[in-house]
């Protein structure tokens, strides 16, 4: 999976424009202008490496002339102490960009880390991991290249790119048959269409309706079982709800086709760095 070069080199402009403000003022204060450096990016505990694009793209968003080289490939499991990235240049473009690089990399590579954790954990399994919509304002992008790094699959994107019926909708909409036949009318023939159910029943509804994906919401292994059985390939199912690292293969073991887990992104705990400097 690869970014969008230029919505990276908007994410990071952003979030250069918040770091710095009018100026970095310590280190024109007290670094030279004509300072060079080479300063290395270390990693503080073991993980998988997730974020040099977006590392990279904000040094160079402060200067171009600076040189990012990566000492290990995106997606590669690290050790604590371990150099991950060179950087070279004029030291004061490189301490203006470190706190920005170094955040997006902790971000990125905790998500990396969580994912390649449970997608192992689930590997001999039929089912899929994926993140859900419970993202960063702002940063999904990134988040979902994370995810992917880390082993897991990708969600929609946002709104735009599928029918997803859930329980406001089911509510405003009179129920299950009702949300799927109206979606089925509008929606084009390259547009799937998915419905939240939360009971064996509403279930039967979303099959005889033609729904193509069941999200199964809060049902506990037994129903995911039954489930599985009274659809017989008929639609893609998605576990949703109640599910966490701490039950994750257990709802795999069900025969689900896909988990949807809001962790991946929402409350994972970033992989530090640090950047060492020598003048």
């Amino acid at each position: 999976m690869t970014l969008n070069p230029i919505a990276v080199e908007e994410l990071v402009r952003r979030a250069l424009m918040e770091d710095i403000g009018p100026e970095d003022r310590t280190t024109s204060a007290v670094v030279p202008a004509d300072a060079n450096c080479t300063a290395v990016v270390i990693a503080r505990d073991a993980g998988i490496l997730c974020g040099h694009p977006v590392a990279e793209a904000a040094f160079r968003a402060i200067d171009a002339s600076l040189r990012y080289e990566a000492l290990v490939g995106e997606g590669s499991e690290i050790t604590a102490g371990q150099g991950v990235a060179r950087i070279s240049g004029r030291a004061r473009s490189v301490l203006a960009a470190e706190r920005v690089a170094l955040n997006f990399l902790q971000h990125m590579s905790g998500i990396a880390t969580t994912t390649r954790r449970l997608a192992e954990a689930i590997k001999y399994y039929h089912a899929r991991l994926v993140e859900s919509r419970e993202t960063t304002p702002g940063l999904r992008m990134i988040e979902r290249y994370a995810v992917r790094i880390g082993g897991g699959q990708n969600h929609r994107l946002g709104l735009g790119d599928a029918i997803a019926v859930k329980a406001n909708h089911l509510a405003l909409a009179g129920g299950v048959r009702e949300a799927v036949v109206a979606a089925r009318k509008s929606a084009p023939h390259t547009c799937r269409v998915s419905v939240e159910v939360r009971t064996l029943e509403e279930l039967e509804e979303g099959l005889d309706a033609g729904a193509d994906i069941l999200v199964l919401v809060d049902m506990d292994a037994e129903m995911l079982k039954r489930a599985v059985e009274i659809t017989s390939g008929r639609a893609v199912l998605e576990a949703a709800g109640v599910i966490s690292p701490a039950n994750l293969v257990e709802v795999a073991k069900t025969g689900v086709d896909i988990i949807a887990l809001g962790a991946l992104t929402h409350s994972v705990t970033a992989l530090p760095f640090v950047l060492e400097v020598a003048p």
